[in-house]
């Protein structure tokens, strides 16, 4: 071969399809031991499933290459010669022989039956045949190749190359295509039972909105508390504050603050932004990046405060409700609860023995960890440690979340269980089982005592990579739907601030409202990228989701 792959660019395209698998502990380790963030590899010019593609192509390679080699192509050109695990075992000498060999034993067979079939006539039939192969094969090829590739390779999405300058909004219609969902309804006991799929409304163009101006793809969206701004995070170094208005101004009055995390231009993978979260009152937004630091900001886009401790990536952090406190999550394995008012550390809680995956408030005081090493740990500050520990599950704990009281909290974790805890007890009161594979994430619904909807039942929702959502009746430990609309593993699901409807974001670059009274999709979005997080406003008729192509989508939703 003219050209070969160094190791340095081996490690960025296997750290880069860790970091689009949702694999980010494990791509942090592997950038921190090779060196990523030294690279002198530009990532933006990486598009996303950069290694599917490129493995794929040279298993495509060494196919063609033995096929094209042997001269005896009288024989049908059938790539099924060769079964993959040949391809990567073997070199191309031993795939060509194999494919000799196969051919030769073919044709023997089908010349005999010819011979018994067509006796004289054999020769000039097995010449039509094979000139009129030698016609098509191409075209055979192009066809085979196109129907093996495997859906992985589009998973995160089409790289979209973004040239306009930093502080300029580009806002742009798109079409969308129709997706299909289906909803699987759970009575009390039986298994959960295929439904007829349905064509679900998609959004019209006039409804959606396409935020243009990140250089890299963009992992975190959250709407303010208190009006029409949206935050963006992106692995550009960058955050962004959007002001989203109605529709009939939106061209000539939206703009757009850039929270530079580093100064000039660069690539510097420490700098990517990993989280944000919006203060109560809307008046501060906090970023957690790779750096481990975390930044407050006004919303006029100024940096108001950097809270330096942490040794590693901050991959969650969290508002307390009073605005005083910041609580920060890092692969340190340490929580940091900060002062805000003196920008300073008010305690570090350091117990876990692998990275600290999530944070969440139970109140002012008090909040849960979660970690690589399958614990999770109740915090209140003040206290050196844990006032609860919480152990059974036997995988990576990715996602931890208190429900809206504050009594039970709900956990979900790379052993494909989400289970739910209480204070009042050490193990937990349910163990919620129907799902496949590892489960991301998890959502309580503004249901029930304590929220804005107290008539409507308390639920669960759970998002996991077998490319479902689960729906969960929370007092028995019930499934109450299986949503099966998409195709990829779910990264990010939200409620609506009335608790009626749940939106599902996926790496199959979709975006699925959900009605929770009839668990089927009642609109659906489209994109061009694996979809991250998505959010809803506080009047429940915007959601915003940030994508893997580098944009943020903003969709009208009123029904």
């Amino acid at each position: 071969m003219s050209s070969s792959i160094s190791s340095v660019e081996l490690n960025y395209l296997v750290f880069r399809y860790l970091q689009e698998s949702g694999f980010t502990h494990s791509a942090f380790s592997l950038g921190y031991e090779a060196g990523i963030n030294k690279s002198p590899i530009d990532g933006n010019l990486v598009p996303p499933g950069a290694l599917i593609t490129f493995v794929q192509k040279g298993l495509q390679y060494l196919e063609m290459e033995a096929n094209f080699s042997n001269s005896d192509m009288d024989a049908d050109d059938d790539f099924s010669f060769l079964q993959p695990m040949d391809l990567i075992t073997k070199d191309v000498y031993e795939l060509r022989r194999m494919v000799k060999e196969k051919k030769k034993t073919l044709r023997k067979d089908r010349d005999k039956e010819h011979e018994r079939e067509h006796g004289g006539e054999r020769k000039r039939g097995r010449d039509k045949g094979r000139q009129e192969r030698e016609k098509s094969i191409g075209k055979d090829r192009e066809v085979k190749i196109q129907d093996e590739k495997p859906k992985a390779e589009d998973a995160s999405g089409d790289k979209e190359v973004v040239t306009e300058p930093e502080n300029k909004v580009s806002i742009r219609s798109e079409e969308n295509g129709v997706s299909v969902g289906q909803a699987v309804a759970i009575e009390p006991e039986p298994e959960p039972m295929d439904t007829t799929p349905v064509v679900s409304p998609e959004f019209s163009s006039s409804d959606v909105i396409i935020l243009e101006g990140h250089t890299s793809e963009v992992c975190a969206c959250a709407w303010s508390p208190a009006g029409s701004l949206l935050a963006s995070g992106s692995g550009d170094s960058t955050a962004r504050i959007w002001t989203i208005v109605d529709k009939g101004s939106r061209s000539c009055n939206t703009n757009v603050l850039v929270l530079k995390h580093v100064k000039g231009r660069t690539n510097e993978k420490s700098k990517d932004v990993t989280t944000l979260d919006w203060n109560g009152e809307g008046t501060l937004l906090a970023t957690g990046s790779y750096d481990g630091q975390a930044r407050i900001w006004n919303t006029d886009g100024e940096l108001k405060s950097t809270l330096s401790k942490h040794k590693e990536p901050i991959f969650s952090l969290k508002w307390n409700k009073k605005g005083d406190y910041l609580l920060t999550g890092s692969c340190d394995k340490t929580a940091i609860v900060w002062d805000v008012k003196t920008e300073e550390c008010k305690q570090q809680f350091d117990l876990h023995a692998g990275p600290t995956l999530d944070v969440d408030w139970r109140n002012n005081v008090s909040f849960a960890t979660s970690s690589t090493d399958n614990m999770i740990y109740v915090w209140k500050v003040g206290e050196s440690g844990p006032i609860k520990t919480f152990a059974g599950h036997q995988g990576e704990v990715n996602c931890v979340k208190w429900d809206p009281s504050g009594s039970l909290l709900a956990s979900c974790s790379d052993d494909v269980t989400a289970k739910i805890w209480s204070m009042k007890q050490d193990t937990h009161i349910h163990d919620l089982k129907e799902h496949s594979k590892e489960i991301y994430t998890i959502r309580w619904s503004p249901t029930g005592p304590s929220t804005n909807n107290p008539n409507q039942s308390l639920v669960l929702a759970s998002a996991s990579f077998d490319s479902t959502v689960k729906i969960w009746d929370v007092e028995l430990g019930k499934l109450l739907y299986s949503l099966n609309g998409h195709r990829e593993p779910v990264y990010s699901v939200a409620f609506s601030p009335n608790g009626e409807y749940l939106a599902s974001g996926s790496l199959d670059k979709s975006l699925h409202i959900w009605s929770l009274k009839e668990g089927k999709i009642v609109k659906t979005y489209s994109g061009n990228g694996g979809i991250f997080e998505v959010s809803w406003n506080k009047e429940g008729d915007k959601i915003a989701g940030c994508s893997a192509n580098n944009t943020v989508c903003v969709l009208d939703f009123r029904m």
